[in-house]
């Protein structure tokens, strides 16, 4: 089932993630706009759109905001935990009467606070390409690994249970919604032209990012079974040096793309803010006490829900289905509905239909997740 959902949600997002690429590209046109941003295309989809959605356009810019903000900050809480539940579990095994969660999460925010006061995207390229080489190691160690002494598929079930289809669908939201540093990163590109189509920058990377969830997932399941962790990385045998370079390997990467997760919503709450200061020097430096801020709101909120699956579930089904697919679907319909054409019929279809699959994935996630956080309390 998971094998299926994930190849199946992954297909989808990609789909929308290239419908907003493609609307974005009508509307530079239709607007005279350079480049769009995702509330961008939203408020320039509605406001040209049909007349009774235009009142509507400022709005919807507002709530796309909100959902990026919180998306990327929920990612940002979420690496804090990835990150220090991985450290403690190497420190724990040297010595078993180590320091509590909530002390690695203490010092993975301090060592943030510098890290998240590298400002410009272009300077933090060197350190994701550092991070995606400690990645591939770690996804070949993992894969060699768990696919050893594997069972019969017979041995492992097909389908556990309706109740857990809220939290695979969050989880899976979660994986592969990047949909918010899409444009930001075809608008940063050298060559935009290069980042759509089929064998483009975005194709590439979400292909191969699908690919290797589903290998992941599939044979992570098969090989562990009921007893696989939160994280692949902490179901690797903790006797074993390779194995726990693995877990630092991950913690480093994912430590790095903290910031590039931080990039967003600091590109859309700075602005304003800066804009109603009148104080030169907090004009100028202001937007590092700002960074650092946030930075503790993200500990804050990684302290208080420290269960890394049922955070990422709330996440995911909360604001990334609705970015990642309501969002999109409406777009398009409402970027196409005000063009001097008619609506093909099958556009309307498959973009209810990805708006309804939506919808449904985010009401029943969230409930479920926020019902399993208050019971894990």
């Amino acid at each position: 089932t998971g094998f299926a959902g994930i190849l199946c949600i992954g297909t989808i997002a990609v789909h929308c993630m290239h419908i907003l690429v493609n609307c974005s590209h009508r509307l530079c046109q239709r607007s005279g706009n350079l480049a769009l941003d995702y509330a961008d295309v939203m408020e320039v989809c509605l406001k040209t759109g049909p007349q009774a959605f235009r009142r509507l356009s400022k709005g919807a810019r507002h709530i796309v905001n909100a959902l990026l903000i919180f998306t990327q900050f929920g990612f940002c809480c979420v690496y804090i935990v990835f990150v220090a539940t991985n450290i403690q579990t190497v420190i724990n095994h040297f010595h078993e009467d180590g320091p509590s969660l909530r002390i690695y999460e203490v010092i993975v925010t301090a060592a943030l606070i510098p890290y998240v006061c590298v400002r410009d995207l272009k300077m933090l390229a060197p350190f994701s390409a550092f991070a995606n080489i400690l990645t591939i190691t770690g996804l070949i160690i993992i894969i060699q690994y768990i696919v050893q002494d594997l069972p019969d598929v017979s041995e492992r079930p097909a389908f556990s249970s309706f109740s857990e289809i809220p939290l695979f669908f969050g989880t899976a939201i979660f994986a592969v919604e990047g949909i918010s540093l899409v444009l930001p990163l075809e608008n940063s590109m050298q060559n935009p032209e290069d980042f759509g189509g089929w064998s483009g920058v975005l194709n590439l990377g979400m292909v191969t990012t699908v690919c290797l969830y589903t290998a992941i997932g599939f044979y992570g399941f098969l090989r562990f079974g009921e007893d696989i962790a939160d994280s692949v990385t902490l179901s690797l045998p903790i006797d074993d040096w390779l194995y726990l370079s693995v877990r630092l390997m991950f913690a480093l990467a994912i430590f790095i793309s903290y910031n590039v997760q931080f990039y967003v919503p600091i590109a859309i709450m700075w602005p304003a803010i800066k804009k109603r200061l009148e104080n030169k020097f907090l004009r100028k430096y202001g937007e590092y006490f700002f960074r650092i801020a946030l930075v503790l709101v993200t500990f804050g909120f990684a302290v208080a829900i420290p269960h890394l699956d049922l955070l990422i579930s709330l996440i995911g089904a909360f604001a990334s289905s609705a970015l990642a697919l309501i969002l999109p679907a409406i777009i398009e319909v409402i970027t196409l509905s005000s063009e001097d054409q008619r609506l093909p019929p099958y556009i309307l279809v498959k973009n209810v239909l990805i708006f309804l699959f939506g919808i449904v994935g985010c009401v029943i996630g969230t409930y479920t997740s926020l019902r399993q956080i208050v019971e894990a309390f």
